[in-house]
């Protein structure tokens, strides 16, 4: 593969140029940084005298440029004497150019060859692979890997473009964290990326990831753990991405509790399979609550300490190349720029104890800091730093009008990721109208295209037929901004989807409101509560001539019913609970394994235990009805793995799920073993597939089927595997370099200006 290395900032150039340079001389080279640095980037000193190297990133710029500076270099070279001096350019040299510059640095540079450019340095990548791929942001940034990437990431990121991806890739710095993540990735096959808000755990994420795709691995971006069970197969090199799998801003308690023994599971199936990689990331204040309150997390079999790479420790040097590599990137107004270098402010920011790459991106972004004049912006940047929960402050409350607000407030509780535009346009009328309405404001039909228009990029991000916010840290101001009681109870009576319902009143208990307030509060959801019974759980969506149902912005039916008794618990409003008897007796589209399956048998061993739902009207009739459309559900048929769950909440609710329930899950594990081969021809996993033989085996012993009949199934599952030993890949790591470090010596004030000179009235 061939570089012209216009991905590379100067301050990479130069690290390639002496890794490269030093690889082929066989010494090291001492680093120096980039700017007025009186004639080299690199000295290797020895007792001969000390060889030094200088590199000149000229892509893009003329001959006559590259030779004019070198001139007026030349005295500098000659103050420090060196025994021999090696230029390295990314500007193409014909051999008469070579001469020319040769001649000029006589007699420091020897001979031609001490002259490198682009084309001697791809020879030099070719010989020296270990050093291209260490350099991760050249090395991703070739046409064929990105073609690599791109291809890898078509069918899971929608609309992803070439340029979205080099974009990260320019501005990532490398940096320790990426050894680590790549060494803890390949030998446990599951990473966890924690660390504090803002600093960088998705952009590392997304780099190791795009590193294994441009390898040859499939992306699996996984946005519940039902995908991940569904998408695993053995007989493919799959990279897994779930990004803040705890949440986006708190830990979901409810939703971990449900599912922490999956993830747990899912680990362990990953963990076993050659050809599966699992990349995490959470927040490091959310993770450690998870573990207090999760009893499979802290499981010490499991040890999910050894999956966990903390993030967020950057040296001087480090946070300083990103600020770099932001300027350099970004269209910041020059003027900006000058000031902020020559205004003696960097090492102050460099150094702030608010310092965090997400301030960092969005007071590099002209969109947010257009207006501010250049010689004020240093003292802006500063006062981010001073004050970062002021961040999206100003930029909402005065920057954009009401129905982009409205637009905001809608997209918060449709989603904690990307939501469809559809499906928002229902929340974002329904609140609109009914904030309008309340504050007295205008309202226009083209409201939602207008606000989605003008919010895009710098406050939302569309992706095909998706939009989510711009940067996590909106989700975190309009956290704090959205705990107005006042406001909350207006938005619960805009509410038309079941899902959104559940995130305002979700953030009302942010609040832990009581009394006559709560009783008003969750009076103000009777309209939406009205439309639970009718309410799609299910959403059809064609794509690429194939038609499926998704689970769209409908709650599963347990959860309704546990919202609605919630509601009727807060009010005691008897509409509630009537409706919950309905749902319960027939629920929408029938209750679904996936989603319901283990949770409804706790909910009918709950209605039965009497103190739970102390006073709740019907919680025997509740009970009786769900025990119908539990059996229904079984009778259709359910997955391996949710027949398992199923069959773990019957053993731990035993006393009060009920006979019934009880025969149901039997009958249904007969059938699984009855049937197993069916069941098992289209699994491509061999983790699942042993999985699923421990899984066999537990269930029979459960319900007291004979080892013979047992032992046939399992005989069954063990050639399926046999077949897929003869399908698969030979299993491979990939040939992934880790980045060579940065300079670890002392990077003071004067090392910050030469970094950032180049920058200077470019």
């Amino acid at each position: 593969m061939a570089y012209n290395f216009e991905s590379l900032s100067p301050a990479d150039f130069e690290d390639l140029a002496r890794d490269l340079i030093g690889c082929e001389l066989s010494v090291r080279f001492e680093a120096f940084a980039a700017g007025p640095d009186g004639g080299m980037d690199g000295r290797h000193a020895a007792a001969g005298g000390a060889v030094i190297l200088q590199a000149k990133h000229y892509v893009g710029s003329t001959y006559a440029a590259l030779k004019a500076q070198l001139k007026r270099e030349v005295a500098a070279i000659s103050r420090l004497s060196p025994k021999r001096y090696i230029l390295v350019t990314s500007r193409a040299l014909s051999p008469r150019n070579k001469r020319d510059l040769a001649e000029l640095l006589c007699p420091f540079l020897k001979d031609e060859r001490d002259i490198f450019g682009p084309a001697d340095l791809n020879a030099l990548l070719r010989k020296f692979r270990d050093v291209e791929k260490s350099h991760i942001k050249l090395w991703l940034s070739g046409a064929a890997m990105l073609e690599r990437v791109l291809r890898a990431a078509a069918h899971v990121i929608r609309a992803i473009t070439r340029g979205e991806i080099e974009a990260k890739v320019r501005i990532y710095a490398p940096n320790p964290s990426f050894n680590r993540a790549q060494e803890t990735l390949e030998l446990q096959h599951v990473l966890i990326i924690s660390g504090p808000p803002g600093v960088g755990k998705t952009t590392l994420a997304e780099i190791l990831a795009y590193t294994y795709m441009a390898e040859g691995w499939d992306l699996v971006v996984i946005r519940s753990l039902e995908d991940g069970f569904s998408s695993i197969d053995d007989t493919k090199q799959q990279i897994f991405l779930f990004d803040d799998f705890l949440g986006k801003v708190a830990l979901d308690r409810r939703a971990l509790s449900h599912k922490d023994s999956d993830l747990a599971r899912l680990i362990k199936r990953v963990c076993n399979s050659p050809n599966a990689r699992f990349i995490l990331t959470t927040r490091a204040y959310i993770f450690e609550e998870a573990r207090q309150v999760s009893e499979h997390l802290a499981d010490r079999r499991l040890d999910v300490t050894k999956y966990v790479l903390d993030v967020g420790v950057y040296t001087r040097q480090i946070k300083a190349r990103v600020i770099y590599n932001h300027l350099l990137v970004s269209k910041t107004n020059q003027a900006q720029i000058d000031a902020l270098i020559r205004g003696g402010k960097l090492p102050r920011i460099i150094d702030h104890p608010n310092y965090n790459p997400r301030i960092v991106e969005w007071m590099t972004d002209i969109v947010h800091v257009g207006s501010i004049d250049a010689q004020d912006y240093p003292a802006a940047f500063l006062e981010t730093l001073d004050h970062p929960k002021r961040l999206w402050d100003v930029a909402f409350r005065t920057h954009i009008p009401k129905p982009c607000q409205d637009f905001l407030i809608a997209l918060f509780f449709s989603s904690q990721y990307a939501v469809e535009i559809e499906d928002l346009r229902v929340a974002y009328e329904g609140l609109h109208s009914c904030l309008c309405g309340k504050y007295g404001h205008s309202r226009d039909p083209k409201d939602f295209e207008e606000a989605m228009r003008t919010l895009e990029g710098s406050f939302i991000s569309l992706r095909g037929s998706q939009v989510s916010f711009v940067n996590p840290s909106l989700r975190d101001y309009l956290t704090e901004y959205l705990d107005d009681r006042t406001l909350l109870s207006v938005i619960a009576s805009s509410a038309r989807q079941t899902q959104w319902a559940q995130a305002v009143w979700q953030q009302g208990m942010r609040q832990k409101i009581v009394g006559d307030f709560r009783r008003a509060f969750a009076s103000s959801f009777r309209g939406v509560a009205e439309e639970f019974v009718r309410l799609p759980v299910f959403k059809r969506v064609e794509e690429n001539g194939l038609k499926y149902f998704i689970h769209g912005p409908g709650l599963s039916n347990t959860d309704r019913i546990e919202l609605l008794i919630a509601w009727w618990e807060a009010s005691e409003d008897p509409r509630f609970a009537d409706l919950a008897l309905t749902l319960a007796r027939d629920p929408v589209d029938g209750l679904d394994s996936s989603y319901d399956g283990d949770e409804v048998v706790r909910l009918i061993a709950r209605l039965r235990e009497g103190d739970y739902f102390d006073g709740l009207p019907c919680a025997a009739e509740m009970a009786e009805g769900l025990e119908d459309a539990f059996v229904a559900m079984l009778e259709r048929g359910v997955t391996s793995d949710d027949l398992e769950k199923i069959s773990d909440a019957v053993e731990r609710w035993k006393a009060r799920a009920g006979d019934r329930v009880e025969n149901a899950v039997e009958s249904a594990i007969r059938s699984e073993i009855d049937d197993v081969g069916r069941l098992v021809g289209d699994v491509d996993s061999e983790s699942t597939l042993e999985d699923h033989i421990k899984s066999l085996r537990n269930l029979a012993k459960r319900v007291g089927i004979v080892s013979q009949e047992v032992e046939e199934a399992v005989e069954i599952v063990k050639a399926r595997i046999a077949e897929l030993r003869d399908e698969a890949a030979e299993p491979t790591s990939p040939s992934i370099k880790a980045p060579l470090e940065l300079n670890s010596s002392s990077f003071d004030d004067v090392a910050i200006a030469n970094l950032f000179a180049p920058l200077l009235g470019r």
